[in-house]
């Protein structure tokens, strides 16, 4: 399958990856309270690719006889995880992020649309704002964007 039709669910142990890959652009379901079977099952029926740091979860006879794909990440450090995961199923960055907290696709919104909702400071230094359907949040490339484009462009 190609990177782009990929989608992941990732365990307990690995929340600041689901993190950064919504900000790749990626697909990653993450729960944080999610036991292994309600895992493995959730992974294989909405055809997501597991991801985990648990052995155990890789001996599970739906991963073992390949009903669920899964990939055990062996890094404890962000970066070598993202590095691993993004070595390993080919993704490239796309070019419009994920919630980071939800998940959800966001949608570009005009700066009319943001004034009011963003800080004063941010309205007036930013141009573009991207708006989260699900949980409400706006988002805009501050400070920290600089540090997210350099793992994109280590990616790229």
């Amino acid at each position: 399958m190609p990177a782009e039709h990929l989608t992941f669910f990732l365990d307990t142990m690995l929340g600041r990856l689901a993190r950064w890959l919504r900000l790749l652009g990626y697909d990653a379901a993450y729960e944080n309270e999610i036991g292994d079977w309600e895992l493995i099952r959730r992974s294989g029926s909405e055809d997501r690719i597991l991801l985990t740091r648990d052995r155990d979860v890789m001996r599970r006879w739906q991963i073992a006889r390949g009903r669920v794909v899964a990939f055990l990440v062996s890094s404890s450090d962000i970066m070598e995880q993202i590095v691993e995961v993004a070595t390993e199923f080919g993704l490239q960055p796309r070019p419009e992020a994920r919630c980071p907290q939800d998940n959800s696709d966001l949608n570009t919104i005009s700066r009319e649309e943001a004034r009011g909702r963003v800080p004063p400071y941010v309205f007036k230094t930013q141009k573009d704002f991207h708006f989260c359907p699900a949980c409400g949040r706006i988002f805009w490339k501050a400070t920290h964007w600089e540090r997210i484009e350099q793992i994109r462009g280590r990616l790229a």
